[in-house]
């Protein structure tokens, strides 16, 4: 049965994990605030996930997909605003991960899957793309790597350690988000520990 439009994700569900963020003292170093936001990210490629995956399965038209896609997106990478400036940095490293995983998403459903290279290929060509100061190329390589995830393929993290730490590797981090959320699309618990 098809989600009813709208229900994929919602502001509130962004707003619940917001307000979670903002009571708890974050320690990146911490398991459980590590847990907390990575939690935050993989909900909602689980969304993106499930989005793409009903549009596979023909119950989703195309323009929808994109509109529903369109509509998280708004909601996830719209402004934050925290006091605590560290927070507010962690927050921004979940959005910028999730960036690629809707770029991902969107040119899977407007055009399939990248039709050359292996999603390592790609991810590497990102990086060569990202030293040279070509971000945009650097997002089209990441976001074609992502496209490959819907079709089934894996993202090996050993690509992530020859990376070095930049957007590419904030981006890797978010489609490994999207490949867990392909293979295991359980949603999870705000209430989650």
């Amino acid at each position: 049965m098809s989600t009813p439009p709208g229900e994929y994700y919602t502001e509130e569900r962004w707003n619940n994990w917001l307000d979670r963020l903002r009571e708890e003292d974050i320690d990146p170093e911490n398991e459980d605030s590590a847990r907390l936001l990575l939690n935050l990210q993989d909900d909602t490629a689980i969304a993106v996930a499930k989005i793409v995956t009903e549009y596979d399965e023909g119950e989703l038209d195309e323009e929808p997909a994109l509109e529903e896609l369109a509509k998280i997106r708004d909601i996830v990478l719209s402004e934050v605003e925290f006091d605590d400036e560290e927070k507010l940095m962690l927050i921004d490293g979940v959005q910028t991960s999730l960036v690629c995983v809707f770029y991902a998403a969107e040119e899977y459903v407007a055009g399939g899957p990248a039709e050359d290279g292996s999603i390592e290929e790609l991810v590497r060509a990102a990086a060569d793309a990202e030293a040279e100061e070509d971000l945009d190329s650097a997002l089209a390589y990441c976001a074609k790597a992502g496209t490959l995830l819907f079709e089934g393929e894996n993202l090996d993290m050993d690509v992530a350690e020859d990376i070095d730490y930049g957007l590419v590797a904030e981006w890797v981090n978010g489609l490994d988000s999207l490949g867990t959320a392909l293979a295991d699309p359980e949603v999870i618990d705000e209430d989650d520990e």
